[in-house]
């Protein structure tokens, strides 16, 4: 997986070379895939309007502090119309412990008016009418593509963000670089859940702090400089789980535990 290289006379966007072949970047995957078959959203929600809100409420948020506020969001409101009718004082003080809690209350009120208003209280399946809601940006509509409607995409969060750069499979100084570099290199057929691997890879072992190698299931064909051990963990398949926590590999930690 070479940079491209100008032809024609006219200058092409180069990227950069990675340390993988592409036997081993289809193994990295191969993995994962075996590893969780049907990973799923770590924020909790019961359709793809809940799953909405709560990923919009994410932004600087864990998703656990997310999933506390939302029970009893949810619970009172689970479509637009019934979100919009609680009005954004109830909403403020219902999330009021979630981060930028203001901003989000009002922008969770006014996508709910706009669902309800312009397209029959429905979440659209398009990016652009996506993007065009209050609160959603390009992340937040890729993972509603992706997680709601099976579409191939890839949100680019911290985690993988991390990732792309560390293990050197997509390095970039922004989302967009590093997304760019995963979509250049991820095999047909691995697209669909490359997110969701990838983020719970990153959360669960290799963390920002310091990567959990031993747990690790890529960790002989890692080459990233943090890596401390070169023994891959057993490739164990995980149990499928509703959306919220999901499993962690054998000899993970969940973060703060």
């Amino acid at each position: 997986m070479k940079a491209a290289t100008a032809t024609g006379g006219r200058a092409r966007r180069t990227h950069p070379s990675i340390p993988y072949t592409a036997d081993e970047v289809a193994e990295i995957f191969r993995r994962f895939a075996m590893q969780r078959p049907h990973p799923t959203s770590e924020l909790e929600h019961v359709n793809t309007f809940t799953l909405l809100v709560a990923v919009v409420l994410s932004a600087q948020m864990t998703d656990m502090g997310v999933n506390r506020a939302t029970r009893e969001l949810f619970r009172r409101a689970d479509n637009p119309a019934a979100m919009a009718a609680l009005g954004e004082d109830t909403i403020r003080e219902i999330i009021r412990n979630v981060g930028f809690f203001r901003t989000k209350a009002r922008n969770v009120q006014r996508l709910s008016e706009i669902l309800r208003d312009q397209h029959g209280g429905e979440v659209p399946e398009d990016r652009a009418s996506l993007e065009a809601l209050p609160g959603v940006g390009r992340k937040t509509a890729s993972v509603i593509l992706n997680t709601a409607f099976g579409r191939e995409t890839l949100a680019v969060d911290t985690h993988i963000l991390r990732l792309g750069n560390r293990l050197k499979l997509a390095p970039g100084k922004t989302p967009e670089q590093v997304e760019e570099g995963f979509l250049r290199i991820i095999p047909d057929g691995f697209l669909r859940h490359a997110h969701h691997w990838l983020i719970l890879h990153g959360r669960f072992v290799c963390k920002a702090r310091k990567p959990d190698c031993p747990s690790c299931i890529i960790a002989d064909l890692c080459r990233a400089d943090e890596r401390w051990c070169e023994v891959p963990a057993p490739l164990v398949t995980l149990p499928d789980a509703p959306p919220g926590p999901q499993p962690l590999p054998p000899g993970a930690k969940r973060p703060g535990c």
